[in-house]
């Protein structure tokens, strides 16, 4: 499969999706996260090893000429995304700048370690459209970034390991060269079920399906999340990093955040899964147009995540920990990392 039949297996699916409707009043807030993410979490140091990003999701808007901040000359351009146009929906508009490590399992070998995956970095900013209702929440992101030493990666691990005494990683000489990025993502969020009070004990069941194309990841997926506890947030899941936008702003006037006293506490746990069919990986395939160490990558990804989060006030607070399935041909065992959100509404 190619990329332009990607784009139109990612439009046949959203075709599938009903229409917001606004059955709920918007929300005046914006909301700020950050995430942290490490496989030392797992006593492990290697493949996907660190991750972090800080992003900010605008208040609701009923159309993105009320963004102050989006310049007049890409509103044209707004106005022609597909899925996130859809009339009488809230609007947001999302920033995020992140950053990603990726090395092989032996970080202490001088030399290309054949049989695993090259040192990488990931370096990105992101801008993201948003159409939702309670129910049903649709994103566009853009992401533009830099793969390479101009991403940083080799610094920020090693000032990591100084800081906490471990070894200095030995193989960065050997990451992928310099390569401007860009991903087009899409993803579609629903609210599949959720028990009928809108306070106190409750569950309920999001499922997510989109994907991405770009020189840096290009891929579908597809999944779902399950949630149970006490003031379930009115959010539309886990904040872990990957593409799509930040879920954890609330959609609804009965999410515990934007009350007081104790309707503003809440817990919950989770667990869920998802499932990529990677088309092209930069981190695994190596460079675009450059000779370099690349490895065979799986074309099939799974991921199983289970945690815990709370909600206090204007914060809600985050674990999870996440299993991934074997990425490449000859990885020794499936990775695990861990990762932390926090996020703050006002």
């Amino acid at each position: 499969m190619n990329r332009s039949h990607c784009l139109a297996a990612l439009a046949f699916a959203a075709s599938t999706a009903a229409a917001a409707t606004n059955g709920e009043a918007p929300t005046d807030t914006s909301t700020f996260t950050v995430i942290f993410e490490n496989d030392l979490f797992a006593g492990t140091d290697g493949e996907y090893t660190n991750g972090v990003q800080i992003g900010w999701l605008s208040p609701d808007l009923k159309t993105y000429e009320d963004e102050a901040r989006l310049p007049h000359w890409l509103l044209p351009l707004v106005h022609r995304l597909p899925f996130v146009n859809v009339p009488d929906a809230q609007h947001n508009v999302g920033f995020t700048i992140g950053q990603q490590i990726f090395t092989p399992e032996d970080t202490q070998a001088r030399n290309v370690v054949e049989n695993d995956r090259p040192y990488a970095g990931w370096l990105y900013g992101g801008l993201s459209f948003i159409s939702k209702n309670e129910h049903v929440l649709d994103t566009v992101e853009l992401q533009l970034g830099v793969v390479g030493p101009w991403a940083l990666a080799e610094e920020g691990q090693k000032l990591v390991h100084d800081l906490r005494g471990f070894d200095s990683p030995r193989g960065w000489s050997h990451q992928l060269d310099n390569e401007p990025g860009m991903n087009l993502i899409y993803q579609n969020k629903r609210r599949l079920f959720r028990s009928t009070n809108a306070t106190g004990l409750g569950y309920d069941v999001i499922s997510h399906l989109g994907g991405s194309v770009g020189n840096v990841s290009t891929y579908l997926n597809a999944g779902s999340e399950v949630r149970f506890g006490w003031n379930l947030p009115g959010d539309y899941g886990t904040a872990i990093i990957r593409a799509g936008g930040d879920p954890n702003a609330p959609s609804s006037v009965n999410d515990p955040r934007l009350k007081r006293g104790r309707e503003a506490l809440g817990i919950y746990f989770f667990g869920g899964v998802s499932g990529r069919w990677v088309l092209h990986d930069i981190f695994l395939d190596g460079n675009s147009f450059a000779g370099g160490h690349s490895v065979d990558k799986e074309n099939l990804v799974g991921d199983a995540l289970v945690g815990a989060a709370i909600t206090f006030g204007s914060f809600k607070l985050s674990y999870t920990q996440n299993l991934r399935s074997r990425e490449f041909r000859g990885q020794n065992d499936p990775h695990n990392f861990g990762s932390m959100s926090l996020s703050y509404t006002f």
